[in-house]
C-alpha cells in the first residue's frame, strides 16, 4: 500500500523509495520530535511560572496536558485542511503558529495567557506538521517504509535529549521569557522543514500525467473527511485498540521519576531514568522499522505491533514490583525498547491496514479518540495514586490496560480481518476460473466452427474439381 491521499500525484507513479525521499525523511524527522518532545520539554519551566504567577504544578502541568490534546485533538481539522490545500501549504502555516504561540507568551500575564499561546496556538501549529509530514513519508515510501517511520519517529527521543537540556540553559541565562521568545524561533525550522515536502509528480508530457489530468476532469469532487472508513472493520479495531493503549502508554514516563524520589533517591538521579527511557527509545525504534520491513514479517505487522504492546504492558507489571535504584533503571531499559517499538509501528500498521486513499482522513479520526484517552489516563492515574498512594498500582494499571489493547488488536484482526480478507480472494478466484471456463468455451466453439467452414470449403473445391474433369473430358 504506497503513498498518501495528499497532494495526489497520478496513481501510477510509484514512490521512490530513496532520492528526494530522504529529504522529506529528515523533514519529518525533525517535526515528528519537535510534536511529541516538546510537550515534555516545557515542563522544566514550570517551577518559574508556579512562582511568578503563584500557581500550583498541577495548574502548570495543564500546558502540556493542552499541548497533547491539540497535538491528537485537531487531527480531523487536520485531515480537512490538507485534502483541501495539499500537505505543504498547511505545513507552512503551522510552523508559523507553532513559533508564534510560544513568542506571545514570552508577554504572559497570567497563566491563562499561556494556556491559550502555548497549549493551543503552539499545539495547533505543531499538529499542523506532525500529520501532513507523516502522509507526505507515506507517500515516498513504500518498500522501505517501515524502515523509514522507524527513523522518523527516532526523532521523538533524540529531541527530547537536546531540548530539555537547552531548556533548561536558557531558563537559567534568559529567564522563562527568554527561553520561550528563543524556543518560539527555534520552531522556524518547522517552515523550513515544510519547504522540503515536495509533492511527488511524474515527468512532464509523460502518459501518466496526461491520464491523470484527464481522470481529474472526470471524477467527483474528493470529501474533505472521509467517514466511509469507519466501514472498514480493520480500522475500527485499530481505532479501538491504540484508544484503549493511550489510556495507560504514556503512564509509566510522567510517574517513574516521582517513584524514584518517593524511594529516597536524588532529583538528578531520578531525572536520569528518564535519560534511560530516551536513549534506548533512540535505538529502538529505527531497529523496529527495520524487522518490520522484511518480507517475512511485513504481511505480519499487526501481530508484531501486538507484540510490541504485550512486552511494554508485561514491562509495567513487572516494574511495579521495583523497590530500588537498580529495578527501576532495569524497568526503563526494557520499557525504553518496548515503548520504541510501538512508536515505530503504530502508524506503520495504521497505514498498512487503511491503505492508500483513506490514510489522510483515518488518522486524522484515530488521533482524535487518542486525544480523549490522553485526557483521561494520566488524570486518571493521578487519581489512583491519590486514592492508595501506591505507585505500584499505577503501574499495574498501566500494564494491565496496554496487554488489553494488543489483545483486542491481535484477536480481533485474526477473527474478524481474516475472513473478510479470505472471501473476496475466494470469489475473485471463482470468477477467475469461470472467466478461464467462458473463454475455454469460446474458443472450442471457434474451433468447431472454423472447422466446418474448412469443411464446407473443401466440399465446395471438390466439386470445382470434379467438374474441370468432366470439361476436359468433353474437350
Amino acid at each position: 500500500m504506497g503513498g498518501a491521499v495528499v497532494d495526489d500525484g497520478p496513481p501510477g507513479i510509484k514512490a521512490p523509495d530513496g532520492g528526494w525521499g530522504w529529504a522529506v525523511l529528515a523533514g519529518c524527522f525533525v517535526i515528528t520530535g519537535f510534536s511529541y518532545a516538546f510537550p515534555k520539554a516545557v515542563s522544566v519551566f514550570f517551577k518559574e511560572l508556579m512562582r511568578e504567577f503563584n500557581v500550583s504544578y498541577g495548574s502548570a502541568s495543564w500546558i502540556s496536558s493542552i499541548l497533547l490534546a491539540m497535538l491528537y485533538g485537531t487531527g480531523p481539522l487536520c485531515s480537512v485542511l490538507v485534502n483541501r490545500f495539499g500537505c505543504r501549504p498547511v505545513m507552512m502555516v503551522g510552523g508559523i503558529f507553532a513559533s508564534l504561540g510560544m513568542i506571545l507568551a514570552s508577554f504572559a500575564t497570567s497563566i491563562i495567557y499561556i494556556y491559550l499561546c502555548t497549549g493551543v496556538i503552539t499545539g495547533l501549529g505543531l499538529s499542523l506538521n506532525f500529520q501532513p509530514s507523516l502522509m507526505m513519508l507515506n507517500r515516498y515510501f513504500s518498500e522501505k517504509r517501515p524502515l523509514a517511520n522507524g527513523l522518523a519517529a527516532a526523532g521523538s527521543p533524540v529531541l527530547l535529549c537536546c531540548l530539555s537540556p537547552l531548556g533548561q540553559i536558557l531558563q537559567t541565562h534568559y529567564g522563562w521569557r527568554g527561553g520561550f521568545l528563543i524556543l518560539g524561533g527555534l520552531l522556524l525550522n518547522c517552515c523550513a522543514c515544510s519547504a522540503l515536502m515536495r509533492p511527488l509528480l511524474p515527468p512532464k508530457k509523460s502518459p501518466e500525467l496526461e491520464a491523470f489530468t484527464e481522470q481529474e476532469k472526470v471524477q467527483p469532487k474528493r470529501k474533505l473527511l472521509d467517514f466511509s472508513v469507519v466501514k472498514d472493520r480493520g480500522f475500527v479495531i485499530y481505532t479501538i485498540a491504540a484508544s484503549i493503549m493511550v489510556l495507560g502508554l504514556f503512564v509509566p514516563p510522567v510517574f517513574v521519576v516521582s517513584y524514584a524520589k518517593e524511594l529516597g533517591y536524588e532529583d538528578t538521579n531520578a531525572a536520569l531514568l528518564l535519560s534511560i527511557v530516551g536513549f534506548v527509545d533512540m535505538f529502538a525504534r529505527p531497529v523496529s522499522g527495520l524487522i518490520a520491513g522484511m518480507k517475512c514479517v511485513r504481511t505480519k505487522s499487526v501481530y508484531l505491533f501486538s507484540f510490541a504492546m504485550i512486552f511494554n504492558g508485561c514491562t509495567d507489571l513487572i516494574g511495579s514490583q521495583a523497590n530500588n535504584y537498580a529495578g527501576l533503571a532495569v524497568f526503563c531499559v526494557f520499557f525504553g525498547m518496548s515503548y520504541g517499538m510501538v512508536g515505530a509501528l503504530q502508524f506503520e500498521v495504521l497505514m498498512a491496514i487503511v491503505g492508500t486513499e483513506k490514510f489522510s482522513s483515518a488518522i486524522g479520526l484515530v488521533l482524535l479518540m487518542e486525544a480523549i484517552a490522553v485526557l483521561i489516563g494520566v488524570p486518571g492515574a493521578g487519581f489512583l495514586l491519590d486514592a492508595t498512594h501506591q505507585y505500584m498500582y499505577v503501574f499495574l494499571m498501566a500494564g494491565c490496560v496496554v496487554i488489553l489493547s494488543a489483545l483486542v488488536l491481535a484477536l480481533g484482526n485474526f477473527f474478524c480481518i481474516r475472513r473478510k480478507q479470505t472471501d473476496p480472494e475466494a470469489k475473485m478466484e471463482m470468477a477467475v476460473t469461470a472467466a478461464e471456463k467462458e473463454e475455454l468455451n469460446h474458443r472450442v466453439e471457434g474451433e468447431e466452427d472454423g472447422g466446418g467452414e474448412e469443411e464446407a470449403k473443401e466440399k465446395e473445391n471438390g466439386k470445382a474439381s470434379a467438374l474441370n474433369t468432366v470439361e476436359e473430358g468433353g474437350h
